[in-house]
């Protein structure tokens, strides 16, 4: 045991892995699965709605979402995501975990039926209505990132912390599966019941009035997972570090203890007080103690998650239109409205049962054994060489006999994203903070990944199209196209790597340890308490 450190919290650094533990691997892990599902699926049906409220009478080519109108659908719920983000992260820190943490699930789930329910007598009335509750089922989704990591984070041991930390966020991955799958079923049973002709056949037809419920189903079903978390999430104790370090309630946080692990623990409100009147309890988040201490470790997390997401949003959400771009989806021309979703759909969950889901249980299974440091540099540097690898051949893979090659890069470039830099930037900042400010740091860094997702979201919309005008979408300006961004993207990821030395290892210590509370005597391999 640590010198200095609670009976109660040791109990939790040493506990044997036990059902407890999965208990709250699933509770927390269905939000991410619902946050994720939420965030992603508006990718499945986006090009629906341009056919559906922008395809103009005897027009040659189906209707599209204008670039600002498509720009704010994508990109509003990460708008939201952000300031959720900062705000439930503080609020975490302020009200305790438990309490905030059932407050993002009911606004998710108003949020997700309210976003299939949305209404207007014109497209940009519907679309209006759909960007405002979009925002505020993002800014649930925000919440979850602080109150989930911190959560789990403080209920582990720390020999399986990562572990347990990375399960919760690889339930992510299962989520934009789900988005891909439930369109892939959706589209498939509409198609099957209405069997629409492609537009160049019949325009009119090809676009049937009952394929306006696709979308609004596929948005609403979000909500059916977050209503199953809620009760179990509300019979959640609070954590035991909150309780005893923030609350200053240690009788609390022993007794909580005390009936999960099934031991006797000491309350030890005489230890509590003395460490909470110690100098490393008594600076706030911008004075300069708390530069000095954690200054590097907060840029090293925020800067990491930044630059990833904007590579990583990037991919997602505009997938479908680089498959459209070398031709693995038809040309619009050729196929029905529900036929289109059913291919993106399609492809989807292809990259994600190849690529991305896999990555992230490979990061479950071995951050404890190689540790995060080296798996987000690894990460990194493979997502960099892949995304190299696509595009300075970027002309080769539009040849339809290189196309497999290209899925091939293409699914790589999300495996090492999921085995490395995506997963590991939300496990160490639940990690190497003090207890009073771990869900406000946590926080600040998911926040400076949105903001990243917000630059890859609108930016590569942007950006991505080309300046011949027969090779993007119409009525887009022209940009520098998709060969010209993705070896931007590829100079980001190469930035996150050298980014990645500014942050520290946390495998295999204490929460406390890692927060500098605590500190080890290498002469005596003993700790002492930091004063």
């Amino acid at each position: 045991m640590l010198k200095g450190q609670l009976q109660v919290l040791n109990a939790l650094d040493v506990a044997k892995t036990q059902w407890y533990h999965f208990k709250a691997i699933a509770i927390a892990g269905m939000g991410f699965f619902t946050d994720a599902y939420d965030l992603f699926c508006i990718s499945m049906v986006a090009r629906l709605l341009g056919r559906l409220y922008y395809t103009a009478p005897g027009a040659e080519k189906p209707g599209i979402l204008p670039i600002n109108v498509s720009a704010a659908v994508n990109g509003v719920a990460l708008c939201g995501t952000l300031l959720g983000q900062l705000f439930f992260g503080w609020l975490g820190d302020h009200m305790g975990r438990k309490k905030v943490y059932g407050t993002t699930l009911i606004l998710m789930i108003f949020s997700s039926f309210a976003s299939g329910l949305s209404f207007g007598k014109t497209p940009k009335g519907v679309m209006t209505s759909l960007c405002f509750f979009r925002f505020w089922l993002g800014f649930g989704v925000g919440g979850e990132y602080p109150l989930s990591a911190t959560i789990m984070s403080e209920y582990a041991n720390k020999k399986t912390r990562g572990t347990f930390i990375a399960a919760v966020f690889a339930m992510q991955g299962m989520g934009i599966l789900a988005g891909g799958i439930v369109a892939l079923l959706v589209s498939a049973a509409f198609e099957n019941k209405f069997k629409p002709p492609p537009f160049n056949v019949d325009p009119i037809a090809s676009i049937p009035p009952e394929s306006d419920f696709i979308w609004r189903i596929v948005l609403m079903f979000g909500a059916i997972p977050a209503i199953f978390t809620y009760y179990w999430r509300m019979q959640m104790p609070e954590t035991a570090r909150y309780t005893a370090l923030v609350a200053k309630n240690s009788r609390q946080a022993a007794e909580d203890m005390s009936k999960i692990l099934n031991i006797h623990l000491d309350a030890e409100e005489e230890k509590v007080d003395k460490l909470l009147r110690s100098e490393s309890h008594q600076f706030g988040l911008f004075s300069r103690e708390f530069a000095s201490r954690y200054g590097v470790r907060l840029l090293g997390t925020t800067s990491t998650w930044f630059l990833l997401d904007i590579a990583f949003y990037s991919q997602n959400l505009f997938q479908k239109d680089i498959y459209w771009s070398v031709g693995w989806i038809p040309p619009t021309g050729e196929m029905s409205a529900i036929r289109e979703v059913y291919q993106i759909a399609r492809f989807s969950t292809l990259i994600a049962l190849c690529g991305t889901v896999p990555g992230y249980w490979f990061t479950v299974a071995f951050i404890d054994v190689i540790g995060r440091w080296w798996i987000q540099m690894m990460g990194f540097f493979f997502m960099t060489v892949f995304m190299f690898a696509i595009a300075f051949p970027y002309d080769h893979w539009n040849n339809k006999e290189h196309r497999i090659g290209f899925l091939i890069l293409y699914g790589l470039t999300f495996f090492f994203a999921n085995f490395g830099p995506n997963a590991t930037t939300f496990v160490i900042p639940a990690e190497i903070f003090p207890a009073r400010l771990r869900s406000t740091c946590h926080g600040i860094s998911a926040a400076s990944g949105k903001a990243g997702a917000i630059i890859g979201a609108f930016g590569f919309l942007y950006a991505s199209q080309e300046k011949d005008p027969e090779k993007r979408i119409h009525n887009y300006p022209a940009g520098i196209g998709k060969k010209k961004s993705l070896i931007i993207l590829g100079v980001i990821n190469f930035i996150g790597m050298l980014c990645t030395f500014l942050v520290p290892e946390p495998m295999g210590k204490s929460l406390e340890e890692l927060a500098g509370d605590v500190e080890i005597d290498d002469a005596e391999y003993e700790c002492k308490v930091v004063v």
